[in-house]
């Protein structure tokens, strides 16, 4: 089935709408997506420092705003707090759990699955390298209070987020992006806007690869793509055509893998459109 763009904002709207919010004060107000895979939005003193389970992650923005990410195995409930200076706030979110079903793949390539060429292996290495660098970045702002839209148009979800993968009949790691099947060359475009860190075609598992900064790093990833209309460094504003939908990498037809990281926490994109 094909999902139109304007149906799944409608539906998402509507979960927001449905969406808890726990609130200490005027301090520290929390909104989100309470649930494995989902985030944690919140409002607090500017420059504030947030710990998360009494680890010290991440800084408010100048507007007082941060995000937290819960991962695929987040636990029960989360304790988070603001500090600054004497003064401080917290609160215990309860972690609501996921549904994650299995998904097979044939028919890929073995040097995708299990690649044992000495010198595959050393170009994987260097491109973990670099992706790596690029999922460090730590841009100071709050883009994602800007709300997300679905970087494509028109497609149809192929493969759920979080989703245990068996690949060519192996089992591996859980699928940690949502499939948007959609037509070769169809405008890959950006959700949020932000600074794009890595723009990068040729990568062996990913294809063309550009990953988006959108504040305090909470990074989007756009794989298999077939052209690349960015640039590393670049500040993108929503809507710009980032690039071009292919089939490029681990791949058997024509889609978009868009994937989200927060630190090292993966995080489900679509719980995060129109969230705020």
């Amino acid at each position: 089935m094909r999902l139109d763009r304007r149906a799944l904002l409608a539906g998402a709207s509507a979960a927001l709408a449905a969406a808890p919010m726990a609130r200490a004060s005027d301090t520290l107000a929390l909104t989100g997506r309470f649930q494995q895979g989902g985030h944690v939005i919140g409002r607090t003193w500017p420059g504030a420092h947030i710990f998360v389970d009494n680890e010290a992650l991440t800084t408010a923005s100048a507007n007082g705003l941060f995000i937290v990410g819960l991962d695929r195995d987040a636990q029960t409930s989360v304790h988070i707090e603001a500090r600054d200076g004497s003064r401080s706030a917290k609160r215990q979110v309860e972690i609501m759990p996921g549904t994650f079903p299995t998904s097979r793949i044939n028919g890929l390539p073995p040097s995708t699955i299990e690649p044992d060429d000495p010198a595959l292996l050393t170009l994987i290495q260097a491109q973990v390298a670099v992706k790596a660098e690029a999922f460090a970045s730590r841009v100071d702002a709050d883009l994602f209070a800007d709300g997300f839209d679905w970087p494509l148009e028109t497609f149809r979800i192929s493969s759920a987020w979080g989703s245990q993968r068996i690949l060519n009949g192996t089992a591996a790691r859980p699928h940690y992006g949502i499939d948007l099947a959609a037509p070769q060359g169809s405008p890959v475009r950006a959700p949020a806007g932000g600074s794009v860190t890595l723009a990068q075609s040729g990568m062996h598992f990913e294809g063309g690869l550009v990953l988006i900064d959108h504040g305090q790093g909470l990074i989007t990833a756009y794989l298999h793509q077939s052209e690349i209309l960015v640039s590393t460094g670049e500040r993108v504003r929503v809507g710009q055509t980032i690039g071009r939908v292919g089939m490029t990498g681990r791949a058997t037809g024509p889609h978009l893998c868009w994937r989200m990281k927060w630190r090292d926490r993966n995080l489900d994109p679509s719980l995060m459109v129109r969230t705020v």
